[in-house]
């Protein structure tokens, strides 16, 4: 018999590892960037969550509790891209670039934020819950990353 639970498993924890990396690295700060990822990452959240509200049917209505639940998930993904923004280390390398590094706190953060996130779609019906995550990760990269443009 095959453990088909250990391919998405492996598949998880390279992500995580991935981000951690990603999150400890030194990185310049850049003055502008590119809107290319929040907005492609915005798009693909709107599009689940309108598939997953289209799904929905009269015996399963979409509820007032799981739209305030997708709704606070979205002031919850704003504090903690603010929080987290405050964690990152922002300093002039030697050539006088602006350069940024998390900490273990942003990661702990990123984790925590993670957790909670995907503790709140799994508690919102499965139309809510369909394109929560995708609506949280640009809202948590555009208030992060402005953040600490501001503070560079």
């Amino acid at each position: 018999m095959q453990n088909t639970t250990s391919g998405p498993a492996l598949i998880a924890v390279a992500v995580v590892g991935l981000v951690v990396r990603q999150q400890l690295r030194t990185r310049p700060v850049r003055r502008t960037g590119s809107l290319i990822a929040p907005v492609v990452l915005g798009v693909l959240g709107v599009a689940g969550l309108a598939f997953g509200i289209a799904s929905v049917d009269e015996h399963h209505p979409l509820t007032v509790p799981a739209v305030v639940l997708l709704v606070a998930s979205l002031a919850v993904a704003a504090s903690f891209g603010a929080a987290r923004a405050r964690t990152v280390q922002i300093w002039r390398g030697p050539g006088s670039e602006v350069l940024r590094k998390g900490t273990a706190a942003t990661t702990g953060l990123w984790i925590a934020s993670a957790g909670t996130h995907i503790g709140l779609a799994l508690w919102t019906d499965r139309a809510a819950g369909a394109g929560l995550l995708g609506l949280v990760r640009p809202i948590m990269l555009l208030v992060r990353v402005r953040a600490c443009r501001r503070r560079a």
